[in-house]
């Protein structure tokens, strides 16, 4: 007898192909046969997921203009029926999808003929999980409260990548007396540039010895890398500005602070490390789902959250100078954002899907 085999089904956005690639290991681990469903943009991540069976769908992401958006909805129809082709022949044992465009026709096309679930990696299902949310057997969600799960949810958390999973214990240092403030600032790809208008013009409103007690290492966006160092450079202000760090989890580890928007990948992160951050949703997000995120991490004492109409160099440069008197309140944070991680989540997710597969679910 042939082990059970599980189709995942995934965007090709690291919000995707994190959770998608650490549920690939622990399934594989207990001997799982497993393949992939992706875009252009998944098939070239590497990792677990590299190695995996991978199969690409002739769709087109909905981006950009209505026309742009119109021909990736009807990508969607070809999509739906080149997945039930491949599901008819691979007869999985269960399907997962974690959002993003080959997840919907995808999972659309498995059900009533294979098990299926979904992963929310948001405080709100995404698009794609919702419209296919009442016709899945399971829903795993990363937050206790999970906007449109419905009673199908099971509380499973967001997994993580194993670099970041192998930070968890290492302990919150707080800043050694009269030393350096270590500020970590990372915006990813959506509306970073506001953190590179915002978090310089505060270090400018510092006074000169409160300066000389910062340190910050900045992700900008190649387009706005340069832009960003002038600013330091003008304040006689030396930053580590770079587009990407390689790496980052032992970035956030080493941070005092983090300054970053709330994507799911990065509060999943933070609180599995436990490190105390100022979180800045990103206003354009669906459903506005990062307010809901960072929600969440801030009532569970792990993060400031700070709209962005109100985060204002003022308002940043009075939190800096109040955490350089006294840095009491970031271990506070920390010790939150620790106790709000789940590092188990990929297991979770794994103990899930085998009950799925083996029809216990």
């Amino acid at each position: 007898m042939s082990a059970p085999l599980v189709v995942l089904a995934a965007g090709g956005t690291g919000g995707h192909v994190f959770p998608a690639e650490a549920l690939a290991g622990s399934l594989a681990a207990r001997g799982f046969r497993l393949a992939l469903v992706t875009d252009d943009r998944g098939t070239k991540y590497g990792g677990s997921l590299g190695a995996l069976d991978t199969h690409r769908l002739p769709i087109r992401r909905m981006t950009g203009g209505f026309f742009r958006r119109f021909v990736g909805a009807l990508s969607l129809l070809p999509g739906y029926f080149a997945a039930r082709s491949l599901l008819e022949r691979l007869k999985p044992d269960a399907v997962v999808g974690f959002g993003g465009y080959p997840s919907l026709p995808t999972v659309a096309a498995a059900r009533r003929r294979f098990h299926t679930a979904i992963h929310e990696q948001n405080a709100v299902l995404g698009r794609a999980n919702r419209l296919v949310a009442a016709h899945v057997d399971a829903i795993a969600t990363s937050f206790a409260q999970t906007r449109g799960a419905g009673d199908k949810a099971t509380l499973v958390g967001n997994p993580v990548r194993a670099e970041v999973a192998a930070l968890r214990g290492l302990p919150f240092a707080m800043p050694a007396a009269g030393g350096a403030l270590r500020i970590l600032v990372t915006g990813g790809s959506q509306g970073a540039s506001v953190l590179g208008r915002v978090v310089p013009a505060a270090i400018g409103l510092l006074t000169q010895e409160q300066r000389a007690r910062v340190a910050i290492v900045q992700q900008s966006r190649q387009e706005d890398a340069e832009t960003v160092r002038t600013r330091y450079r003008t304040l006689g202000f030396a930053a580590e500005i770079e587009p990407f760090f390689a790496d980052l989890p032992r970035r956030i580890a080493d941070a005092h602070l983090v300054i970053a928007r709330a994507g799911a990948s990065t509060v999943a992160e933070l609180a599995c490390i436990g490190r105390p951050s100022l979180l800045v949703p990103l206003p354009s997000a669906t459903d506005d789902h990062q307010t809901a995120n960072a929600q969440a991490l801030a009532a569970a004492g792990g993060t400031w959250l700070v709209p962005e109409p109100e985060f204002t160099p003022a308002d940043l440069a009075a939190r800096l100078s109040a955490l350089l008197a006294d840095p009491a309140p970031l271990a506070a944070l920390a010790a939150g954002a620790h106790a709000f991680g789940r590092p188990d989540a990929g297991d979770r997710l794994a103990d899930l899907v085998q009950r799925l597969a083996e029809g216990k679910a």
